[in-house]
């Protein structure tokens, strides 16, 4: 059996998922922004929906899981173009462990599902921030480059301010997410399941990842200093210029005036 998880936009709007799915009589259960969908048809398996913008399926192979992102676009609108994903395989036994890729359930409750869910979803999520940082690294790597080969950065004004905008926002809607990457709040409640989640997250490196995530977070901070000074040189130097070219005007016009008696 298969485990899938997805992450298609940055946020889902749980409480509208909630009521569509009671409506269309779903056995559907709300656990703190958690919308779980249990699926007792065709297929029989469970979907999970985070509100941080991630849906896990449990018993669902890839093409069973089309209708259901297919969905989501009623939601959310057109869905990325490039999705996040992560799957594994599923199996139960009696000690819960995570082998090449393959969990190990110690039952079939949704409780124990939406526990390694937690961990699997993160993981996806966390996913999405390492690829924006990396494409950020891509499009700003030449920057440094430039100054360290000729000592400036041959951008405009325009250009620089441009940059800095581009960074910023990228920082600001990583900063503003990445909390979901705590532990999760579901586990102030349910703390024997807490050991699940532990073991998926270690398994993934989710800790040692967001340390890498937020390495990197400061260097485009650093990035967007860099910027930031860049174009106050070229502020200050633009002035010193100005300065220069009234002081020469000044000294012409009094050479003309009292030297030449031109005017």
């Amino acid at each position: 059996m298969e485990c899938r998880a997805y992450c298609t936009s940055v946020s889902y709007p749980i409480k509208r998922l909630l009521e569509h799915f009671k409506l269309m009589g779903a056995e559907t259960n709300l656990y703190r922004d958690v919308v779980h969908n249990r699926v007792r048809t065709l297929i029989s398996g469970d979907v999970f929906y985070f509100s941080y913008g991630v849906v896990v399926f449990w018993g669902f192979n890839q093409e069973q899981c089309l209708p259901y992102l297919e969905q989501l676009k009623d939601f959310i609108g057109p869905l990325d173009e490039e999705i996040e994903s992560d799957v594994f395989s599923y199996t139960y036994g009696d000690v819960p462990r995570i082998v090449e890729d393959e969990i190990y359930l110690p039952n079939d409750e949704a409780l124990t599902f939406l526990a390694i869910s937690h961990g699997l979803a993160q993981s996806v999520k966390l996913g999405t921030f390492e690829t924006a940082i990396r494409k950020t690294f891509i499009h700003t790597k030449h920057i440094p480059e430039d100054l360290a080969k000729h000592g400036r950065i041959p951008l405009s004004r325009k250009e620089i301010r441009r940059k800095m905008g581009e960074l910023f926002i990228e920082r600001n809607s990583i900063n503003l997410h990445v909390d979901v990457l705590d532990t999760p709040e579901f586990f102030w409640e349910y703390s024997e399941l807490e050991p699940l989640y532990a073991m998926t997250s270690n398994y993934l490196d989710v800790d040692s990842r967001v340390e890498v995530l937020n390495q990197r977070l400061d260097v485009i901070h650093e990035l967007f200093e860099m910027l930031g000074n860049e174009l106050n040189h070229q502020h200050s130097s633009r002035l010193e210029w100005t300065i220069i070219a009234l002081i020469v005007f000044e000294v012409v016009l009094t050479l003309l005036k009292d030297v030449f008696h031109v005017l």
